[in-house]
């Protein structure tokens, strides 16, 4: 068997079979076959995209290539939520604590930002002290002990992704839909949890630009899961707009830690409590035989109910003071959020005219974000846990002259410009409000 041929029939639109797959996998990694090979294989993946069952055996293999966290020992349920990646997105950093907080397991293995995309892991290093490069060991013990922990990718884990993942990064393919959903499946399949709720966002922010492809995106990854016996659902949300009120990570941390005290925006609240409500179901019936169906309006309703208590009653805050402890962090932060670094400078953005906010671009807002110094152009670039954007306005909202839409946090000057003139290019208003565009799109079961 040779490499060439396997590109060649994926070039071809042919379905590969298991033994191709496990060959070209297999010798990849013991780098017998070079990046310009399997390069060349993904560039094919992208634009022929892969069967069913091609993407649950890539999957599969992904996983097989290291080892899986065993938590058989703890019996409740365990379900984990995913982001395939947004502006503002920091609904993870709520989420976690507030599922442990109705006695569910959350056991979380988390990315890093690229580009005009947040990552959990670089907002909660801006946290002082706190570490997510924990051993599986301490990851397991936390999860145990306190029912949520959050920790980076480890080299244990998904080894095949980890370097697939480097190559498709700098060849034009992170966007292609199998490769995408075999990435994410494979790491959620070695949590050892037994359900999952992902959060497919659609818009300018994130990868999926259509609802089209996000649906697809979303039902091949709801079918893996399935497939492998994981109780998976799908939300799509939309990423048109940035989320919430702030992006950059120290600025997400510090929204993070109002919202688990009862405050947050609207579009935050309406996200965090509807894959809130999922995670809740799935984890009812993690130990069914029963296909996963749809919850009804009334019961939504008051699973998001009983969300808002746990926060209320601030149980959800008190499991984020214990995550922040046991991972090294200074737990005064949740009480004291000015001690997350503050950048040195603060600059006003207003747009000359006057109208209703018709669009505020989350993909450009993010790019500001990026050049502000809160997020990275290449893999292994520094970030600024001080920068960011405080948004003021958002679509629907109206704006007069001069009247700040947001304000700009940044501690070097290089980039102000560029920046500035970015989120200002994705603004665009008008004297008629704008429809109220729905932030939940659709469920995937």
């Amino acid at each position: 068997m040779r490499a060439y041929d396997i590109i060649r029939k994926k070039r071809d639109g042919i379905e590969l079979s298991r033994e191709e797959l496990t060959f070209l996998i297999t010798k990849y990694l013991s780098n017998e076959i070079p990046d310009y090979q399997m390069s060349s294989f993904l560039m094919a993946v992208y634009l022929n995209g892969m069967t069913d069952n091609e993407t649950i055996t890539l999957t599969e293999l992904m996983l097989s290539s290291g080892s899986r966290t065993d938590l058989t020992d703890i019996t409740v349920s365990k379900v984990d939520k995913h982001s395939t990646g947004g502006v503002g997105d920091k609904t993870s950093i709520i989420l976690a604590p507030l599922i442990a907080a109705m006695n569910v397991k959350v056991p979380m293995i988390a990315g890093r930002g690229l580009g005009h995309t947040g990552g959990t892991i670089d907002k909660l290093e801006s946290i002082p002290g706190l570490r997510t490069d924990l051993s599986i060991q301490e990851f397991k013990e936390n999860v145990k002990d306190i029912g949520f922990s959050i920790i980076s990718p480890t080299d244990e884990i998904a080894p095949a992704d980890k370097k697939l993942y480097s190559l498709r990064d700098v060849t034009a393919t992170v966007e292609s839909i199998p490769l995408i959903a075999a990435s994410i499946m494979s790491k959620k399949l070695a949590e050892g949890i037994g359900g999952l709720v992902l959060d497919v966002k659609v818009g300018s922010g994130a990868f999926m630009k259509t609802v089209q492809d996000a649906r697809k995106l979303a039902r091949t990854m709801v079918n893996t899961g399935n497939s492998k016996g994981l109780k998976t659902v799908a939300i799509l949300t939309d990423m048109s707009q940035p989320l919430g009120r702030t992006v950059g990570n120290g600025l997400e941390i510090k929204e993070s830690i109002s919202a688990l005290r009862g405050k947050m925006p609207d579009d935050l609240k309406e996200v965090v409590l509807t894959l809130g409500a999922w995670m809740i179901y799935v984890a009812d019936c993690v130990t069914e035989e029963a296909t996963v169906s749809k919850l009804s309006e009334h019961v939504l309703i008051k699973y998001k109910s009983e969300l808002m208590d746990f926060i209320e009653k601030g149980d959800a805050f008190k499991k984020f003071v214990e995550f922040i402890d046991a991972q090294h962090g200074d737990p005064e932060v949740a009480f004291k959020p000015n001690m997350i670094p503050s950048a040195g400078k603060v600059k006003q953005v207003s747009v000359p005219d006057k109208g209703y906010i018709q669009t505020m671009d989350a993909e450009k807002v993010g790019i500001a974000s990026m050049l502000l110094g809160a997020g990275r152009q290449r893999p292994g670039d520094r970030i600024d846990h001080s920068a960011g954007v405080v948004i003021n306005k958002k679509v629907g909202d109206y704006i007069n002259p001069d009247e700040p839409i947001a304000m700009f946090h940044y501690n070097d000057e290089a980039c102000i410009k560029e920046a500035e003139d970015m989120f200002l290019s994705g603004i665009q208003l008008s004297e008629i409000p704008p429809d109220k565009k729905a932030i939940i799109i659709d469920v995937i079961i």
